[in-house]
């Protein structure tokens, strides 16, 4: 374990004794604010404490067993050998938990999200990747037992969308599919091409999070247009006879969000609110994002074809993301909705980044 990474440890675990007897201090009885925020304290940095306990407890054994190998008795070295095999590879586990646990918790990460894909250059096999792209991530969805539910969509002449929006919502959708912003290019030969030549198109994924009521961002009346109009799309006589579908502009920002998906005015009127906070915080969040090298990775990009996060390469069979330069073999069950061959490498990556930080 690093130096840097083990001071960081011993601190914690003296901060998590300190604030253990301030909890039973008899003074603070009363102090309802003050008790409050210790116990917070004391509950965030506890798995850490805890866990550098243990760490420090197998460090202990792995001396004694090193002191058991120099024994006389051939049956006790061999033992003693064994013992240290076994001790090593639970102090690797207990280094690496440790390391996971020092880096610091994205406030959305267990919350829901909203997922937006855009075609990008590419006509119409754009759009119809964009429904490639919806379909692989909704089938992830259905995997991992989330819901996924459409706000607004704008179809392709030929199949797929020009826009589609969605909303997730499940646990910790947002902590799995947070790097998925971002220009993704695919590689293959239409259905309408008559030669045979393989073309490349591209579009742009966005996943931003929902906001929870305590982060609520305030909004004046005055900064909103809200106009409503008929859904168009299925839903029978409804549809044609009421302006249930909303359309808000955010006046300072120009940002615009739709939702006709629901029936009531009020339903839409609410989930596009929600996405329109969620949007405005994107934009901030990405402002301090461009300030950090390593966060620039991260951007949505315009959609050209000379950007991209990640290409989906047909003929080939073959996926590649650029960021961690990963390439796989696998692009049919990748985009059927296995995801995390992909997703896990780039936690795992972002994890690495994080600690480097913190060393």
């Amino acid at each position: 374990m690093r130096d840097s990474i083990r001071r960081r440890l011993e601190r914690l675990a003296d901060r998590y004794e300190e604030v253990g007897r301030l909890l039973s201090d008899p003074s603070l009885q009363g102090r309802s604010d003050r008790f409050r925020e210790l116990s917070m304290e004391y509950s965030r940095i506890e798995p850490v404490a805890l866990g550098f306990r243990d760490f420090l407890n197998l460090q202990q054994s792995q001396k004694q067993a090193e002191e058991m190998a120099s024994d006389a008795d051939p049956d006790i070295r061999s033992m003693a050998e064994e013992e240290q095999r076994a001790i090593a590879g639970q102090i690797v586990s207990a280094e690496e938990a440790l390391q996971r646990l020092l880096i610091p918790k994205d406030v959305h990460d267990e919350g829901n999200i909203y997922l937006e894909i855009r075609a990008g250059a590419g006509g119409d096999e754009a759009a119809i990747f964009a429904g490639d792209l919806f379909r692989m991530y909704s089938r992830y969805a259905d995997n991992q037992g989330w819901r996924v539910e459409i706000l607004s969509d704008s179809r392709g002449e030929h199949g797929g969308y020009r826009e589609v929006i969605s909303r997730i919502v499940g646990q910790g959708v947002y902590s799995k599919l947070k790097f998925e912003s971002g220009t993704h290019r695919v590689q293959r030969v239409p259905a309408t091409e008559a030669q045979g030549r393989i073309h490349t198109s591209t579009c742009t994924v966005a996943i931003l999070p929902e906001l929870a009521e305590v982060e609520d961002i305030p909004i004046a009346d005055s900064d909103l247009k809200i106009d409503t109009y008929r859904a168009s799309g299925a839903g029978g006589q409804h549809v044609n006879k009421t302006d249930s579908a909303v359309r808000i502009t955010h006046l300072p920002t120009g940002v615009v969000v739709e939702c006709q998906e629901e029936r009531s005015q009020h339903k839409n009127r609410s989930r596009a609110m929600s996405l329109l906070k969620a949007r405005l915080l994107a934009s901030e969040r990405e402002k301090q994002a461009n300030q950090q090298a390593s966060a620039r990775k991260l951007q949505v990009g315009r959609g050209d074809r000379s950007e991209r996060i990640r290409t989906y390469n047909f003929p080939q069979g073959r996926l590649t993301d650029h960021r961690i330069e990963l390439t796989l073999y696998r692009l049919e069950a990748i985009v059927g909705g296995t995801l995390d061959e992909i997703l896990i490498p780039l936690a795992r990556e972002y994890e690495a980044e994080q600690l480097a930080e913190l060393e």
